[in-house]
């Protein structure tokens, strides 16, 4: 299935797709329309708000640090409730940090924006925040009821949002390479505006470390996600027992996850 699949009509917000049609790997189907990951909702106007509503998102779940949300606050769908669930206490990621403020700290080592979303990563599955907010990011998710519809999102729609997806998928039962393509996707849904953002540094001018290192913080990275797959294994054993033993999902949480949002 490519992206053009799963992108929502979204005018005024970036990597809008839906979890829906993913198979599990006992034959089960993720449903459509159920389980929505984004990126930010600031900008989203009047028709984009339709688009969410009709697809009865109850749920507004925003992984963004305190800051980020209160500088662009999201436009929450009607009838959508608004969790805040930082990830980050301020956004270790740099999707939200202008370009002078990436410039400065990566203009010389070309190899410190593709480091740092490694550690990053490895951050991701370790501290407490982190944990606090994936475990009521489930609580959540379960308490669905019916057709309501679950959107989370950050700022870029990426690395919060995509471990995120990471989690979710594994307890559903998906296989590793499906969330893997579903973690990369965001690479071709992106392309644009990451090659117009690096091509505009390089017309600018400033130096080849700085582009090298924009286009590792804007994209993912297998090495990325490999980073916070090889923390979890080390530690836990197991994405399975990591799910259980860390964000403290029960076999009955699990269950009910799937009833939830699969056929």
């Amino acid at each position: 299935m490519n992206s053009n699949e799963r992108l929502l009509s979204i005018t005024h917000g970036n990597n809008f797709r839906d979890l829906g049609g993913y198979q599990t790997t006992n034959g089960q189907t993720i449903k459509w329309q159920k389980l929505i990951r984004s990126g930010h909702l600031h900008e989203l106007d009047h028709d984009d708000l339709n688009t969410l509503q009709s697809m009865n998102v109850a749920f507004d779940i925003d992984f963004r640090a305190p800051k980020e949300a209160e500088l662009q606050p999201d436009k929450v769908p009607s009838n959508a409730s608004y969790h805040r669930l930082s990830v980050f206490e301020t956004d270790k990621t740099d999707a939200s940090h202008s370009q002078e403020e990436i410039q400065r700290e990566y203009s010389d080592d070309p190899h410190a924006g593709f480091n740092h979303m490694v550690a990053i990563y490895q951050e991701m599955v370790t501290t407490n925040q982190a944990k606090a907010a994936y475990q009521n990011f489930f609580k959540l998710l379960i308490s669905a009821e019916g057709n309501q519809s679950v959107l989370y999102h950050c700022t870029a729609g990426k690395d919060r949002t995509g471990l995120g997806s990471v989690f979710l998928l594994s307890a559903l039962g998906v296989d590793q390479k499906t969330i893997l393509n579903d973690y990369l996707l965001t690479n071709s849904v992106t392309a644009d505006y990451v090659n117009n953002r690096v091509s505009s540094i390089l017309s600018a001018g400033l130096p080849q470390a700085f582009a090298d290192n924009t286009r590792a913080l804007s994209t993912v990275a297998p090495e990325y996600l490999n980073q916070s797959m090889e923390t979890i294994n080390t530690s836990f054993g197991s994405m399975s027992n990591y799910l259980s033993q860390h964000l403290e999902l029960s076999n009955s949480d699990i269950q009910t996850l799937k009833n939830n949002f699969l056929n």
